[in-house]
């Protein structure tokens, strides 16, 4: 239904409901039946919810201390306050004054078109407002995502990547870390595997998703699309719908983006290996977030807690790249439940080769658990950053299968 013959519809139930006002007067009342309430419902429940989104918008943009925030909620509710008391103020009149007085009281009432009117004009303004706030590349950052990822391809081999600001910082604590900045050079030719990492910081049913690609004879390479905080900012998932945050993409070594998180921050964290997969596949995973690199570079975007968040855009970019093979799934939405996911698709390996019973996703879920692994683990090597990164990565996969890629022999050929 269109705002215009959604509102037509509502002046029309109120011009039907004044009528039925002044045949009260006369005990002239006509009966309506259930569709008539249910309607009535459904149209005050929707004005409702335009006014709460408006209002969500206006005090996540511009703070509870502003005073436009003050004053834009003044006139939101007012005016919806005023028009839904319209909408039932004779009845209320009648019942409660002499019909003389009522009669009188009515016909100096406000009319609903006008009210109506008022209150479209406001959520226009106010939705218009929020239509045109545009992302900024230039804010007060926090540190570890004052950086924007780029790279360069060799010209004479397309598969050599250089990339610059791979993040490699030192975490001391949750919030406070010795920066550093790298540059970094992989080779697409050498991909071997992708690992799916989830942070457990709510609760079950949400996680932060990150993907890590994994080379032969080097150390792997995480990748994570996150909002883009300013400081002083903290994270909120009703922000988040709201066009609070820009997005961000991070790359980074293991030990500082997942490190960070299951140290520092005390999350729980857990890797799963992604079997069944071509070169082809993980390649084109890959290059996926070069293109990534690539728009947010060229223009910044918003992050959405629904619709473009840290998990249901890996989904979007994997299922081009693999289509049936990865069906729509309400757990692209529940990222806690990614693994599980993954589980019943048949895309984790079933066991190590030693152990003949395949495993539960209760016994994944055990095994995967990354905390218990690197418990006291020491990344502030000042020595050799890349050998530190290289003993968290390996601590981090201990007792997991590593699957080999599908078509590994033919590469190897």
């Amino acid at each position: 239904m269109s705002l215009r013959n959604f509102f037509s519809k509502f002046l029309s139930s109120l011009k039907a409901d004044h009528s039925g006002s002044a045949s009260t007067s006369n005990d002239t009342h006509r009966p309506r039946n259930w569709r008539h309430y249910i309607v009535q419902f459904l149209l005050i429940i929707a004005l409702i919810l335009s006014a709460l989104w408006l209002l969500m918008a206006v005090w996540y943009q511009l703070g509870a201390t502003s005073p436009m925030t003050w004053l834009a909620t003044i006139f939101i509710i007012g005016s919806l306050t005023a028009l839904l008391s319209n909408r039932y103020w004779p009845k209320l009149i009648h019942k409660v004054l002499p019909k003389s007085v009522a009669k009188t009281v009515i016909n100096h009432h406000m009319s609903s078109k006008w009210l109506a009117g008022l209150y479209a004009a406001i959520w226009l303004i106010g939705a218009g407002w929020f239509v045109s706030l545009s992302p900024q590349q230039d804010r007060d950052w926090q540190p570890e995502v004052s950086q924007r990822l780029s790279y360069e391809r060799d010209a004479n081999n397309p598969d050599l990547i250089t990339f610059t600001n791979i993040r490699n910082f030192d975490w001391h604590t949750s919030e406070d870390a010795t920066e550093r900045w790298e540059t970094r050079t992989v080779d697409m030719s050498k991909l071997s595997g992708v690992d799916i990492i989830n942070s457990y910081w709510m609760g079950p049913l949400i996680a932060h998703t990150l993907v890590s690609f994994r080379f032969e004879d080097e150390r792997p390479l995480s990748f994570s699309l996150e909002i883009r905080k300013e400081n002083g900012e903290s994270f909120s998932s009703l922000g988040g719908l709201f066009k609070r945050y820009e997005l961000s993409l991070i790359a980074a070594e293991e030990r500082d983006i997942i490190y960070t998180r299951s140290n520092a921050r005390g999350e729980q964290v857990y890797l799963f290996p992604v079997s069944n997969l071509k070169q082809s596949e993980v390649k084109s995973l890959f290059e996926s977030y070069l293109t990534v690199a690539d728009e947010l570079n060229a223009e910044p975007a918003w992050y959405n807690t629904l619709t473009s968040n840290c998990t249901n855009i890996i989904f979007y970019m994997a299922r081009i790249i693999s289509g049936e093979r990865l069906p729509w799934d309400y757990r692209i939405w529940a990222s806690g439940w990614l693994p599980n996911y993954l589980y019943e698709i048949g895309m984790l390996p079933k066991a190590p080769k030693e152990e003949a019973q395949p495993w539960s996703m209760d016994t994944w879920y055990e095994r995967a658990h990354i905390n218990p692994k690197v418990r006291g683990f020491d990344n502030q090597s000042n020595v050799d950053a890349s050998a530190n990164s290289s003993e968290f990565s390996t601590q981090i996969r201990q007792d997991l299968p590593i699957p080999m890629l599908t078509d590994a022999n033919k590469i190897a050929d």
